[in-house]
């Protein structure tokens, strides 16, 4: 049964109209180069801006709204948009057109190295990740201890974190990713990581993770993931949204394509 509008409004914690996003291409400088591009470009994808730079449509015409309770799975083949549409709902990119609007703290969980300076300890990273996104110091610090358990890392958290091996920056960073709960949570792929051990412990948090979040973004190859986890589907096709739907239509529709493989 649906919600009355003023009911439905309430559960609403994300809504996209009309996005669109274009990217520079900064190294396009020749103009044997910027020819060959806009050839190649002719189906409109590559195109000039006002300051006569080569740009790429990245997103175009992307419209949709998630209720509380929602999961949707990205998908589409490499290049479709799915990792440039995450960090716009993350507040990376800005909309050239549309907009965008979120209700509640984002937990991006993509390119979770990003952001990890070697030089601080571990805490220290911990701590900074908490306050990029918005917990009082209080709250980090509360937090700690649960985190410091997970990694695994013992007295290393108290030391720089160039000095780690890349089992134990991986063990970190996946530790700084997941270390509070999420409201709106966007991944990029189903993230594990570590030895066999630890690879069971990720697992149990990221569902942990999924479960307690109010609303999931996934963006995946993985139509087994998408099934288990997601209700809704976006297929992507070079920044066109082609379906958004129930999660079964939505993978029917994208592998009975012409062009899947």
């Amino acid at each position: 049964m649906t919600p009355p509008p003023s009911e439905a409004a309430s559960l609403q914690i994300m809504r996209l109209d009309n996005v669109q996003v274009s990217l520079p291409i900064y190294h396009a400088g020749s103009r044997s180069l910027k020819k060959s591009l806009l050839f190649r470009g002719s189906s409109g994808r590559i195109s000039r801006d006002a300051s006569d730079r080569i740009t790429i449509e990245a997103l175009r015409g992307i419209s949709l709204s998630l209720q509380s309770g929602d999961r949707l799975a990205l998908i589409g083949h490499n290049g479709a948009g799915k990792t440039t549409l995450l960090r716009v709902m993350a507040g990376i990119y800005e909309p050239d057109v549309g907009s965008i609007s979120v209700r509640g703290r984002i937990s991006p969980m993509f390119d979770i190295g990003l952001g990890i300076d070697t030089d601080l300890s571990g805490f220290d990273n911990i701590r900074i990740r908490g306050m990029i996104l918005g917990m009082s110091p209080a709250e980090i610090e509360e937090h700690l201890p649960d985190i410091a358990e997970f990694t695994e890392l013992g007295e290393y958290l108290e030391m720089p974190v160039r000095t780690y091996s890349s089992g134990m920056l991986m063990k970190l960073t996946f530790g700084i990713a997941t270390c509070f709960e999420p409201e709106v949570l966007l991944m990029d792929e189903w993230i594990l990581a570590g030895d066999a051990h630890f690879m069971v412990k990720a697992q149990r948090r990221i569902e942990s993770f999924v479960r307690k979040a109010n609303v999931m973004v996934l963006a995946t190859h993985q139509m087994n993931v998408c099934r288990e986890w997601c209700n809704l589907g976006l297929w992507l096709d070079q920044g066109i949204p082609k379906a958004f739907g129930p999660i079964e239509e939505v993978i029917g529709a994208y592998e009975g394509s012409a062009n899947y493989v």
